[in-house]
């Protein structure tokens, strides 16, 4: 065995880069986020910020899991996201709560959400996102010694999911 050999600091490796796919999803997101707070209608409002918040989890699931050989059933982008990100996992209860709702809103069922839902969705996807940034540059840093993370987590009152806390 050899000495450990001291690396000047201008020469340590970079740290791996974060996966195309995975960027790429996350920046689709961020363009998302910006259509749903720009549309009118608030049912289109609602339906484009959740998609927007899937397009975060997928960027999250492109980055930390590969694809398995053998074909299985599907399954829920937010199912995978509470097993492979559990420090979101509380995000992922969050959203798939809210598929349904998107799924109404998407159909222009008038009563599927209110336009303070939207709002409130534009705003818990933009936090959402940030949450996902951050969990994405800890995870491609290559830092072993960041400071813990701390994420904000939706807020449930009631036995429904209203948002993060403040």
């Amino acid at each position: 065995m050899g000495a450990a050999r001291a690396v000047p600091a201008d020469q340590l490796p970079l740290p791996p880069a974060l996966p195309v796919a995975a960027a790429q999803l996350l920046d689709q997101a961020r363009r998302g986020l910006a259509e749903a707070a720009s549309c009118t209608d608030f049912r289109q409002r609602y339906a484009t910020a959740h998609l927007a918040a899937l397009r975060g989890a997928a960027a999250v699931l492109a980055a930390r899991t590969r694809p398995e050989a053998a074909r299985r059933r599907p399954r829920s982008a937010w199912v995978l996201l509470g097993q492979v990100a559990p420090e979101l996992g509380e995000w992922a209860t969050f959203f798939a709560a809210g598929a349904a709702k998107r799924a109404a809103a998407e159909a222009g069922l008038s009563h599927a959400v209110t336009e303070r839902e939207a709002d409130d969705l534009v705003r818990d996807v933009g936090a959402f996102l940030a949450v996902v940034e951050n969990c994405l540059a800890v995870s491609y840093a290559g830092a072993s010694e960041s400071p813990r993370a701390t994420y904000a987590r939706p807020r449930v009152v009631g036995g429904t999911a209203t948002g993060p806390r403040r």
